[in-house]
């Protein structure tokens, strides 16, 4: 087949089928057209020993251990799927092996920094009402960015304080929120949104200064401008902010399942992350006060 074609029925698949995020689409078809490059431009040959050269490669220019996994796991993904087409007559990404990539300890708040991110006064301007209110839902709750900016008006039930998230996969969870957050909603949509609100706003919770549904680049922008604020916070985004949730979460006594079904991962091993950040800070805590640490 002609290279063109099988990248787009690639595209296809992880689109319609697989339902990834465009994200993940471009970064997957990349990599595949990388691979074809490597190959001259046809997936005749492409065996176990062609994965493993061109991950070679990828390997002798310097790429992370992380992003050598994420390859890997596209290249058997991208076999996998031409097995079953038909076009190849095994499936070589079985034979490929997996680097485990080093998981970093996330930079978090603790608790005294995350009280003085969020315990501001709003001007009453609608971009300060907006900005007060997805901090604190993005606290409260753990959602990722992604999760925030898709949120519509009708996906907050005031009365159970409870925010309907669509996660990675289109799974829909519930995430409970508390009282500050509720409070900082109520003040935007009543007295900020409507003043916001333009013609093709939609039901679209957060709104940008045109009317628009927020992007992430503006949330992330608004996140590490208040994290500046406070000193000795260590620099983050929404992302840090998941990540503090959950440890303050854990901290708290929450149980690890259920912190697991409140961050929409699907695997455990990726919440026991948070476990980790907590035992580090017993460490210190420990090594500090206790006379023969």
């Amino acid at each position: 087949m002609d290279v063109n074609d099988v990248i787009g029925e690639f595209e296809s698949y992880l689109r319609f089928e697989r339902d990834l995020s465009p994200h993940t689409v471009r970064a997957y078809a990349g990599d595949v057209t990388s691979l074809l490059e490597h190959l001259g431009g046809t997936i005749d040959g492409l065996d176990v020993s062609a994965l493993r050269g061109w991950l070679a490669t990828q390997h002798d220019e310097g790429k992370a251990r992380a992003t050598l996994a994420r390859r890997t796991a596209c290249l058997r993904t991208f076999t996998a799927f031409c097995h079953r087409r038909g076009w190849l007559p095994d499936d070589p990404g079985l034979l490929l092996g997996t680097a485990k990539a080093p998981r970093a300890l996330p930079a978090v708040l603790d608790q005294e920094q995350a009280r003085q991110a969020l315990d501001t006064s709003p001007t009453g301007e609608p971009k300060d009402l907006r900005d007060q209110a997805m901090l604190e839902l993005l606290y409260a709750t753990g959602i990722r960015v992604s999760e925030l900016c898709g949120l519509d008006v009708d996906d907050v039930d005031r009365d159970r304080r409870v925010v309907r998230v669509l996660g990675k996969g289109r799974k829909e969870r519930a995430v409970p929120f508390g009282a500050p957050a509720l409070q900082a909603l109520d003040r935007w949509c009543v007295h900020g949104r409507p003043l916001l609100m333009r013609e093709g706003s939609g039901p679209a919770l957060f709104l940008g200064v045109r009317g628009g549904r927020i992007d992430a680049g503006t949330v992330r922008r608004v996140v590490h401008a208040r994290v500046r604020q406070v000193e000795g916070a260590p620099d983050m985004g929404p992302h840090g902010l998941r990540h503090s949730a959950a440890t303050h979460l854990l901290e708290g006594g929450a149980d690890l399942r259920s912190v697991q079904e409140l961050l929409g991962h699907a695997s455990l091993s990726s919440t026991q992350v948070y476990t980790h950040v907590s035992i580090d800070r017993l460490r210190r805590a420990y090594n500090q006060a206790h006379p023969r640490a």
